[in-house]
């Protein structure tokens, strides 16, 4: 997990990953991936248990920098024809100088703030939530209704999280709190299981945080599972998959998740939509030697 220390010292800002947009039909419905910009992250730890010449390899496969990780953020949206169902809100204008366009991102795809229906939260990280409120401390979405899983919330929402974590990651609990007060009243709670809409199921994938949820959509024959950061990343987390993570609150918990996950995913041949995948993070996982890889859906 990247901490306090970790986003200051990546407050140079990175050029954004821009504002386009990838779309696909889902059955009657579109799911489509929007930019919120992307994070900058100290160097990936692996590279210090590597030769040089095979971190070098690593960086080149994997088209990664040597200095710095600046993984994308990727928001999914569905829409079918009732709702407009944005996953995830983004950074918002207080995180990272590099993050915080999901605005700029869906006026591209032809939707207002105002025109979401629904944001379903997968997790209560910053990159995740912290978009809730806009720069007038406001709820960006204010038409629509927020759902979360139980799990997740009761988390975040106990006074006693904060003393769980790291100093440094105490400022995750404290933001996180700040904005679900924002919707304390109205928001929408769901287990693992839940049909949460038509066509929309929980499926729970904790281990990244205590209650991380992905979310199969289905519409007619077609299907597709928006996962959050239950896969972190299209490297490590795919090439070794059973190894621990270490922006995983739970590491071992996450990496059982991403095996079922990744084996369910390549069995059933379905699309994904990953936060931090390459390419606008949709694609499928294809095995790959010892491990899997991430193949992104044509552009």
């Amino acid at each position: 997990m990247f901490t306090r220390r970790d986003i200051l010292g990546g407050m140079a800002a990175a050029p954004l990953f821009g504002r386009a947009v990838h779309a696909r039909s889902l059955g009657t419905g579109t799911l489509t991936t929007v930019s919120d910009g992307n994070l900058v992250l100290p160097a990936l730890p692996i590279l210090d248990t590597m030769t040089e010449a095979d971190a070098a390899a690593f960086l080149d496969r994997y088209g990664l920098e040597r200095d710095r990780a600046t993984p994308p953020c990727n928001l999914a949206l569905y829409q079918d024809g009732t709702n407009t169902v944005l996953f995830d809100a983004g950074s918002g204008p207080a995180f990272m100088p590099s993050a915080g366009m999901i605005v700029d991102s869906l006026d591209a795809a032809g939707v207002a703030p105002e025109d979401i229906t629904h944001v379903v939260f997968t997790h209560a990280h910053p990159d995740h939530i912290w978009g809730l409120i806009d720069d007038f401390d406001e709820p960006l979405f204010y038409n629509a209704t927020h759902m979360m899983g139980r799990t997740e919330w009761d988390f975040w929402w106990d006074p006693a999280t904060a003393d769980t974590l790291s100093e440094d990651r105490v400022f995750f609990a404290v933001g996180a709190k700040r904005r679900m007060e924002f919707i304390e009243d109205s928001v929408v709670l769901f287990d693992d299981g839940a049909e949460i809409l038509p066509g929309i199921a929980a499926v729970a994938t904790h281990g990244h945080t205590p209650g991380h949820m992905s979310f199969e959509i289905r519409s007619g024959g077609d299907s597709a599972m928006v996962v959050g950061d239950a896969i972190v990343n299209h490297h490590v987390a795919l090439a070794m998959p059973a190894a621990p993570g270490g922006s995983d609150q739970d590491p071992d918990m996450a990496a059982a998740t991403r095996l079922r996950l990744i084996d369910r995913l390549v069995s059933e041949d379905m699309a994904l939509v990953g936060f931090h995948l390459p390419d606008g993070g949709m694609g499928r996982i294809t095995p790959d030697g010892d491990g899997f890889r991430f193949v992104p859906e044509a552009g």
